[in-house]
């Protein structure tokens, strides 16, 4: 499980609502195909912040809103060539820019090929 954070750098309210978009990419920048599922169900069990009810966060210049991923390195078939991103792709909101995250320690699926979401969720410090 990984958890990204966002904070408003900006001087106006940005708000957020539901959950932001993501892709994944390889080790060269290729798209890899995942499927992006909202929550952790049929990925692990335990993971309250994922599975959270979406909701919308205004945040004001300085605060910062969080969203989670979950994913299980499982091979359940031998053919199938394992999937392990380098970097994930987030659009915060519809039409925001594009934020593109190099991972210090790589997304490794096995072959699953599935990835949990959590929604946006104001950073409480």
């Amino acid at each position: 499980m990984a958890d990204f954070q966002l904070v408003n750098c900006g001087t106006q309210l940005y708000v957020l609502e539901g959950y932001p978009r993501l892709s994944l990419r390889d080790d060269r920048d290729g798209p890899l195909e995942v499927s992006v599922e909202h929550g952790s169900a049929g990925i692990t069990t335990g993971t309250p912040n994922l599975d959270a009810a979406p909701q919308r966060v205004a945040l004001a210049p300085g605060q910062a809103a969080v969203f989670g991923i979950v994913w299980r390195n499982l091979v359940t078939d031998g053919t199938v060539v394992a999937t392990t991103a380098q970097v994930l792709e987030v659009e915060p909101r519809p039409g925001a820019p594009r934020l593109s995250l190099r991972l210090a320690s790589p997304v490794d699926l096995g072959n699953t090929g599935k990835l949990g979401l959590g929604p946006w969720q104001p950073l409480t410090r």
